[in-house]
């Protein structure tokens, strides 16, 4: 993190929670007392369509008000997206990538030519239709990015962060297939 500042760029597809997702952060960020932006960006809204959110975390005020175009860190939602979305595009030097995918970080390395920074991969589908019963992979992928990056946030607080948001919106039970989802990807996350 250059001058404590994480910018996080999210790409997903309509109703995989990428802005959910950027959202559990900055509530997270709230609950220790740092500064946080959380924001989608999407053409029309419709399910199954492009989408990219961001992140940022600080402790100190963030004036910038734009969207990410050199993130520290990049997370994508839907593998289907590979090929179709430059998502490396702006990656700091020695940033990271997390995927949402089976395969391994050399596998995915060699496939999509990925050279420079972190390429970390775990199945968050597999993690949710396990967990939570759909194909909804934003609350593993959160817990995976917390692992891979090794820090910036507790995980207590982006745990909390999960419950919060993920309260407002399902049941007791959903809420509790969620935090498993969680746990489950930030073990089984695979970097390289």
């Amino acid at each position: 993190m250059k001058n404590d500042l994480l910018e996080i760029r999210w790409h997903g597809r309509g109703g995989q929670g990428a802005v959910t997702a950027s959202e559990i952060l900055a509530e997270a960020a709230l609950e220790e007392g740092k500064y946080f932006q959380a924001f989608p960006d999407y053409g029309p809204e419709r399910m199954g369509a492009p989408v990219r959110a961001y992140t940022r975390i600080s402790s100190a005020p963030i004036r910038q008000h734009c969207q990410i175009t050199n993130p520290d860190a990049v997370v994508v939602l839907d593998p289907t997206l590979i090929g179709v979305v430059d998502f490396t595009e702006g990656l700091k030097e020695g940033g990271t990538v997390i995927v949402n995918i089976g395969e391994s970080p050399a596998e995915l390395k060699k496939r999509i030519g990925f050279k420079g920074g972190k390429l970390f991969t775990v199945d968050a589908t597999r993690i949710a239709i396990d967990t939570i019963g759909k194909n909804i992979p934003n609350t593993p992928l959160v817990g995976a990015l917390l692992k891979a990056l090794g820090g910036g946030l507790s995980k207590e607080a982006v745990l909390d962060g999960v419950k919060k948001k993920i309260g407002t919106k399902v049941s007791e039970k959903l809420v509790k297939a969620n935090v498993v989802a969680f746990e489950r990807a930030y073990n089984e996350v695979k970097g390289e």
